[in-house]
């Protein structure tokens, strides 16, 4: 008992230390293009009370939901009330939950196991960094654990609550993302394999089977059903989303076998976990935690130095991680976030494993290296989150940077403010962004505050009238064409540079570039306020 209390102690610690690390400076880091169009979804919802689920894009409608409660609280009624905080603090919060509901397993993984994966969890560099993200990947891991956590107690318990609830997580699942199913798949088969394992352990199936009441079970798929239906259907709003639901596996089965750029080797998780250096920059790996989720695995497995935990659920996520880490490793798309289904997994693992290792060890000296080991390569575990959230946040030599804007996406909304300054119509001046194939992204977010602007794949018609281009250098000579030779010679304005620093171009994100134009007038008067008072007095004098 006195165990038990103490890691409730560490893990209400390291949930400390997981809001220490995830929550400051949450609008440091430039948005990515992929948080972009989630947050200008979620600005529909908030402007117009209206949420239309997309099977084609934006994965399901619980992150943009759960949004609400935030900008509610900031007392945000339109999205450029809306700060990166806002949006950020929703996935931070629910990695802050991943740790708290290990308490829920401290007697299924172990006390102490339980009390090192929720440190693990915790200092993890990707857990940290994708915690800040605005994306749906944390909320599903979040909820995973939830079903999982919470249909272990209804197992033990046999109250219909837990079940109830364990239904409410999973249909959570599936309005985050699509991705569920092979979560959904890989529970099953897991679950499957441990009953199979009791089996040879010449104890009847059906003894545990029979635990389960069928009508709990119901109850809880039930409940799960409906809260998946009520969000896809925005909430009785739009019934047509519950069949979008459903339709949209066409589309992303598609796209996860027919997308070349996102294609990767089958290791590319692996190789990122284990070892990654780019460039000059520093060398990352979370190795420890995958060398202690092999101990944990082989725990698990053997039943082995396996004592204070119970050895169905051990054996549940030992299945369950290496079949999430064999099927995101055979499928060839891959996104550096869909790590975290199974590192998760692994983290439990790590923490079996842990105690395991200090279990079998015969005496105190080798147990005490072993300690100082691990203690070591945690510090360094903490200290790459430190890294990868605060100092290399957007850059590509952090393996978790994936077709990142860099830095300079910033100038954009800075400069375009100097100019609406100074504009007759302020933040209703004409601007153009023109890019092929609406590459574009996470402009629309840093322009949110502005009234006319208009996105292009290709260039518009009108584009004559605009005070403000910002433009693929691959598309000024259709511009050029366009300006000084089709549109009449009277109605020809000239263009300055909107990037003034040579080489008059920004990198939206590695190997991708943008130019701009303003129109002469607009940008002498931005020029004419810059100047300092004295000189433009004697510039008059003088004229």
């Amino acid at each position: 008992m006195r165990w038990r209390i103490k890691c409730c102690v560490l893990i209400m610690a390291a949930t400390v230390v997981a809001a220490a690390l995830r929550l400051p400076r949450l609008q440091q880091r430039p948005m990515h293009g992929d948080e972009a169009v989630h947050a200008d979804k979620f600005g529909t919802l908030l402007e117009e009370g209206r949420y239309e689920y997309d099977p084609r894009e934006y994965h399901g409608p619980a992150l943009n939901y759960l949004t609400l409660i935030p900008a509610w609280f900031g007392s945000a009624a339109t999205l450029s009330q809306v700060t990166e905080r806002t949006l950020r603090i929703v996935p931070a919060v629910f990695g802050l939950m991943l740790v708290l509901l290990l308490l829920f397993c401290l007697d299924g993984l172990g006390p102490r196991a339980a009390a090192y994966a929720a440190i693990l969890t915790a200092i993890s560099p990707a857990m940290i960094f994708y915690s800040r993200y605005y994306i749906q990947e944390m909320l599903l891991v979040c909820f995973t654990f939830g079903a999982i956590a919470c249909g272990y107690r209804y197992v033990r318990s046999g109250k219909c609550a837990w079940a109830i609830v364990t239904g409410a997580f999973l249909g959570l699942m599936h309005a985050t993302k699509e991705t569920c199913v092979i979560v959904y798949a890989s529970m099953l088969l897991a679950l499957g394999l441990v009953l199979l394992m009791e089996r040879q352990r010449n104890q009847s199936v059906w003894a545990h089977i029979r635990r389960i009441n069928v009508w709990h079970v119901l109850a809880g798929l039930g409940v799960g059903v409906v809260v998946s239906g009520l969000f896809f259907s925005s909430f009785l709003a739009n019934p047509r989303g519950i069949v979008d639901s459903i339709l949209a596996y066409g589309p992303y089965l598609n796209r996860a076998h027919n997308n070349a750029l996102h294609n990767h080797p089958w290791h590319y998780y692996l190789s990122m976990l284990l070892y990654f250096r780019y460039g000059g920059g520093p060398i990352w790996t979370e190795g420890l935690i995958v060398i202690l989720a092999l101990v944990g695995l082989a725990a698990a497995l053997t039943g082995k130095s396996v004592q204070d935990g119970h050895r169905g659920l051990l054996r549940f996520v030992a299945f369950y991680t290496v079949i999430m880490t064999v099927v995101y490793s055979v499928i060839p798309y891959k996104t550096p976030w869909c790590v975290l289904g199974f590192l998760h997994g692994m983290i439990l693992l790590a923490g079996v494993g842990t105690v395991t290792l200090l279990r079998i060890v015969p005496n105190v000296l080798p147990r005490l290296i072993i300690t100082l080991l691990v203690f070591e390569a945690s510090v360094h575990l903490c200290w790459q989150g430190y890294l990868s959230s605060y100092r290399f946040y957007a850059d590509s030599r952090n393996p978790y940077v994936y077709a990142h804007p860099t830095q300079e996406v910033l100038q954009v909304g800075k400069i375009l403010d100097e100019y609406a300054r100074v504009h007759q119509a302020h933040r209703q001046m004409d601007i153009r962004v023109i890019c092929p194939g609406a590459d574009y992204w996470p402009l629309p977010w840093y322009l949110r505050s502005f009234g006319r602007v208009g996105y292009h794949s290709s260039i518009p018609p009108d584009v004559s009238s605009a005070e403000v281009i910002v433009i693929s250098p691959s598309l000024e000579g259709e511009l050029a064409q366009k300006l000084l030779v089709e549109t009449p010679e009277e109605k020809r304005q000239m263009y300055m540079c909107l990037f003034e620093d040579a080489p008059y171009y920004i990198w939206l994100r590695p190997n991708v570039k943008l130019t701009g134009f303003v129109r002469r007038d607009l940008w002498e008067r931005r020029q004419h306020q810059q100047e300092p008072a004295g000189q433009s007095q004697v510039q008059s004098k003088d004229g």
